[in-house]
This record gives C-alpha cells, sequence and structure tokens, in this order.
C-alpha cells in the first residue's frame, strides 16, 4: 500500500488528533486569557492544560507519522491514547480537583482519544 493511500486510511485519526490538539491549545488560550479568575484557573488547571497541549501534539506527531506506515509511529499512538484516555477519565470522574468547565472539556478530548483508540486498535490497522 502507497502513502497515499495509508493516508488516506488514516484520514479520520488525523482529524481526530488534530481536533485534539486543536482543542487542547484552545483551552490553553482561554486559560491565558482568563488568569486572573481563581475560580476558573488554578495552579492544577496550568499544570494539567499545559501537560494536554504537549500530549495532544505529540499524539497528532505520532499519527501523522502512522499514516506514512511508521510501525513505532503507530505503537506510539496506541499508547499515547490510550493513557491520555485513561488519566483524563480519572480526572473527568475525581470531584473537586478541578473545576467544571474544564472537567467538561476534558470528557470532550476523552471522546476523541476514545475514537482514536478504537480506530487504531482494530483489525485494521494492525494489518497494515
Amino acid at each position: 500500500m502507497d502513502t497515499t493511500t495509508r493516508s488516506g486510511a488514516f484520514r479520520p485519526v488525523l482529524l481526530l488528533t488534530g481536533a485534539y490538539a486543536a482543542l487542547s491549545v484552545l483551552t490553553l488560550v482561554v486559560i491565558i486569557l482568563f488568569r486572573n479568575d481563581p475560580a476558573m484557573v488554578t495552579d492544577a488547571v496550568w499544570v494539567r492544560a499545559t501537560l494536554v497541549v504537549a500530549s495532544s501534539l505529540l499524539t497528532f506527531a505520532f499519527a501523522r507519522s502512522a499514516a506514512r506506515g511508521s510501525r513505532k509511529g503507530l505503537l506510539r499512538l496506541r499508547i499515547v491514547a490510550a493513557v491520555m484516555l485513561v488519566a483524563i477519565v480519572v480526572i473527568v470522574a475525581l470531584p473537586g480537583l478541578f473545576p467544571l468547565w474544564l472537567r467538561i472539556e476534558q470528557a470532550g478530548c476523552g471522546l476523541l482519544l476514545l475514537a482514536v483508540t478504537v480506530l487504531v486498535n482494530g483489525r485494521r490497522p494492525r494489518a497494515r
């Protein structure tokens, strides 16, 4: 299978990981804009958002690598997506640790990563 076909097959994964990265960056922008509101932006929010932006950009980079046919890229994508999904589930489930708005945003990220995890662990990516 050539690179173009492989990239086409990975288009949904690229779109989902791109949306995850965009949502994460947008969230960091919101945090910067509301940095003087202690009810909305806590130290934990800063740390979490920074980590999520970094992981989302890595996730997108791994998806691009996997789309080009890299087995290591696919393995990294599987690991990072699954680990971040578990971390997000914990964050959304724990009451009081983060403001409600961030937990809702993280739930959105979690849904995107759930779809990525299902797609990259299905039969088709392994066959390629």
